[in-house]
């Protein structure tokens, strides 16, 4: 099922996402429609904040970077099919040159902006049978997935840009928030009336 990406400004974009445990119930469904979301919306990533819940739960499929042509052959066939699930992660190590790439979300659409991340880190998740993994991953697939970490912590990557950054991108903010905006999904405004 497509659920509704929640807009900027909404108030569970900005909380700390609660643990999962195996019982928590509907799991399975609810990445399966993550995945579904994800996709209709032409995503890389989607956190279950931005679909209104604040638990610890993110999907990744960098399948469409792997068919970015200025990419290194090598690279592409890393990012192609590379589809995970990750629930409860932390991020243990983060390493290497922060280096900066335009990036943009699902929850803030028409906003993209350069942020600088680390280029390598080691996560601990479990995974969608609750099997625990520690992994270190680099170039794109870390910055996707610390974009969608953040989302669990509660942090925009507009949090991540300067201030004047941040003023010339008021305007869009606000827009999104008053549903303004028309992204070719399904979204839920904050401040949108009759909503």
């Amino acid at each position: 099922m497509i659920l509704p990406i929640v807009g900027y400004g909404d108030p569970v974009l900005r909380k700390v996402g609660e643990a999962l445990s195996p019982e928590y119930p509907g799991l399975k469904e609810t990445i399966a429609n993550m995945y579904e979301t994800m996709y209709n919306a032409c995503g890389v990533g989607l956190a279950a904040p931005q679909v209104g819940m604040s638990i610890r739960l993110f999907v990744i499929d960098t399948t469409p970077f792997g068919e970015d042509e200025e990419l290194p052959i090598e690279e592409q066939k890393q990012l192609s099919g590379f589809k995970r699930t990750f629930i409860n992660a932390i991020i243990l190590k983060e390493e290497g040159e922060l280096w900066g790439f335009n990036e943009g979300c699902l929850s803030i659409p028409e906003v993209r902006e350069d942020v600088y991340r680390h280029e390598k880190i080691t996560v601990e998740y479990y995974d969608e049978d609750f099997n625990v993994k520690t992994e270190v991953f680099d170039g794109l697939i870390a910055r996707v997935i610390q974009h969608e970490y953040d989302h669990i912590e509660g942090v925009l990557f507009t949090d991540l840009i300067s201030s004047l950054k941040k003023k010339l991108i008021k305007k869009k903010l606000q827009n999104i928030m008053d549903g303004k905006t028309r992204p070719d999904y399904r979204m839920k405004f904050c401040n949108k009336k009759g909503r």
